[in-house]
């Protein structure tokens, strides 16, 4: 339980600004992951380059997740969460000049990082202040969360489709959001629960309860959750990095409808996650998790086996099956809110392996079998979920 009580108004207040950090967290993650197609074509890239390449997101967002909890706890959740947009920003600009001025893929493998760590530790901390207000409204609301986020990617993809469609350079595109977005992510975080209320609920009631940065790697729950989410981000990470390659270069369909079709699959998870939360109230975490990691199975197969048409279905499908995972573990690892920060910053980083392994990964697989049939990984994937989703079990310690 909390240890402050806040007013309803302002735990609202919260709630909304939360969704507008997450949705302005999607949009700028959309801004580079929908022109991935522009970039390999660009620094014309196998696949398997391009997954080494996409290995720079990853690794800056390793070297900022494990840290980002402690920092939150530090300093709070605004400052933490403006510093990580504050670099993410950077990244933008170098990659777009990696990408169109440079021809570098030194240059743009830099701008990724710096994308990446930016990423990690602005994820971190929204996700703390997002269970922190969970905690305090009563109920379960981080599925919302998710879904802003992922409706942030959606009108991203959107708008980058047109822009590729009407054939603005990736540097303009990315150079523009760098710009705009530390006044909006600043306007969102005004309304986050006040410092006084984050230090109060990570306050424990003596020195031997308070948390460790290190003691939650030692919990046995804690590990499973991560892994529990390390499948899910690999399940939506697969989708988010490859499925608009995939169409272009299985389907021979042009740039935009590849974008298209990683919309189709962006705008099925918001829908799923929107929808979520009272599947999740009225069912409980772990049957609903069974249902959807076996849907975004079967949803990657018909992406691969489909044809062009029954492909966006599946990207559909897919979308609805991945629309949770990562949400509730963030949710599971959030049970005890003392050790809240300590345990998402765990489960974050166990996940987040799943950008680092997953972009090479698919990038081998793509060279010997193609980069569409490559997405049968989810399939073997939504088994090893299906085994460990009872852990995300709601529990008090």
């Amino acid at each position: 339980m909390t240890t402050t009580t806040l007013s309803p108004e302002r735990v609202r207040q919260a709630v909304w600004a939360v969704v507008a950090v997450f949705a302005v967290n999607g949009m700028g993650f959309a801004t580079w992951s929908s022109r991935i197609p522009a970039i390999k074509s660009s620094l014309g890239l196998d696949p398997g380059q391009l997954g080494v390449l996409l290995m720079c997101v990853s690794a800056g967002s390793l070297l900022g997740l494990p840290a980002a909890g402690s920092i939150t706890a530090r300093i709070g959740a605004v400052r933490t969460v403006m510093s990580g947009l504050a670099v993410f920003c950077v990244g933008l600009v170098v990659l777009g000049v990696g990408t169109d001025l440079a021809h570098s893929a030194i240059v743009t493998g830099v701008g990724l990082f710096l994308v990446g760590l930016g990423i990690g530790t602005w994820d971190v901390s929204m996700n703390i202040q997002g269970a922190a207000v969970e905690q305090h409204l009563g109920r379960a609301i981080m599925p919302w969360f998710h879904a802003a986020f992922s409706g942030g990617t959606v009108l991203m993809a959107l708008a980058a489709a047109g822009l590729a469609w009407a054939g603005v350079p990736v540097w303009v595109h990315l150079t523009g959001v760098a710009l705009l977005w530390p006044l909006l992510g600043w306007l969102s975080v005004r309304g986050f629960l006040p410092r006084a209320v984050e230090e109060a609920d990570t306050e424990a009631t003596d020195d031997e309860a308070r948390p460790s940065s290190t003691s939650a790697w030692r919990e046995p729950r804690t590990l499973l959750i991560g892994v529990v989410v390390l499948v899910a981000a690999m399940t939506e990470g697969t989708a988010n990095d490859w499925v608009s390659v995939a169409l272009v270069e299985g389907y021979d369909l042009p740039q935009w409808a590849g974008i298209l079709g990683f919309a189709t699959f962006l705008s099925a998870m918001t829908i799923g996650r929107l929808l979520g939360t009272s599947a999740l109230d009225r069912y409980g975490r772990v049957p609903v998790l069974r249902v959807l990691f076996v849907m975004a199975a079967i949803g990657s197969l018909l992406v691969v086996f489909g044809g062009p048409v029954l492909a966006f279905v599946g990207a559909a499908i897919w979308g609805v099956g991945a629309s949770l995972g990562f949400p509730v573990g963030m949710s599971a690892a959030s049970d005890d809110p003392r050790r809240a920060a300590v345990r998402v910053s765990v489960v974050s980083t166990i996940g987040y392996l799943a950008f680092l392994a997953g972009p090479p990964f698919l990038g081998f697989l793509g060279n010997h079998v193609g980069v569409l049939h490559s997405l049968l990984l989810v399939g073997g994937l939504a088994v090893i979920a299906l085994l460990l989703v009872p852990v995300t079990r709601e529990q008090r310690d």
